[in-house]
């Protein structure tokens, strides 16, 4: 299969065990990685230069935030596909050309790894995150005739149309904005199952009471505020 530019966004808060395990395991084909430093106290920059990847900083905590970043210092020599992937090594990169492939073969400008879909290590999902992603799911249904599965963060889309997104969440709610942008533009869009496994250390929001309940939060906030705002 021909491939296109490629690059990958990786946002990241102190995940210096697990960026080495994500980023040598990166497909060879992808043209460029970034780093998004979301504030972190340990080596997480450090390491993620060391294993190649380009390193840019954002300090205001956030998912969100550090996205957006990434896409700022991407903007200067855009690809034609990113790929958004966690730092934590719960994702599988290897799987990548899964997510990729409907894109280049211009079947979607979309395309969600849904880990309901596929398999998942014992763990691996809390019980709040899978309640959570059925229920969001389903709103999406209902709201926009949308069938998803998951609001996984492993995800690729095409350039062009992320940009017509305008993304401008900073936070939680940035995976599930980019699933209704895309359904409210009219997007082409799929779903792949992707092997999810147990993360490297303590998750920022699952792992917590207070990032669960803001998780929560503001995916309830996201879906109100572009079902019945502008």
């Amino acid at each position: 299969m021909q491939r296109a530019v490629v690059d990958v966004v990786i946002p990241a808060l102190n995940e210096q065990k697990a960026l080495p395990h994500v980023l040598a395991a990166i497909p060879e084909w992808v043209r460029r990685v970034v780093v998004a430093d979301n504030g972190s106290t340990d080596r997480t920059a450090e390491v993620a230069r060391e294993g190649g990847a380009n390193v840019v900083k954002e300090p205001q905590r956030g998912y969100g935030a550090a996205c957006l970043r990434a896409l700022a210092y991407l903007r200067d020599d855009p690809p034609e596909i990113v790929v958004f992937l966690d730092g934590d090594f719960s994702d599988h990169p290897e799987e990548m050309g899964l997510l990729v492939e409907p894109i280049v073969e211009g079947r979607a400008e979309l395309v969600l790894g849904s880990r309901a879909r596929g398999k998942s290590a014992r763990g691996s999902l809390t019980p709040q995150q899978r309640a959570g992603n059925w229920f969001a799911c389903l709103l999406l249904k209902r709201l926009y005739g949308v069938s998803y599965t998951d609001l996984g963060p492993f995800r690729a889309v095409r350039w062009t149309s992320l940009e017509r997104m305008k993304m401008v969440d900073r936070d939680y709610g940035w995976t599930l904005e980019m699933q209704i942008k895309a359904a409210r533009l009219g997007f082409t869009y799929s779903e792949v199952p992707v092997s999810y496994r147990c993360r490297i250390g303590q998750s920022k929001i699952s792992g917590t009471l207070r990032g669960t309940l803001g998780a929560g939060s503001k995916i309830l906030y996201t879906m109100g505020r572009y079902a019945w705002g502008p």
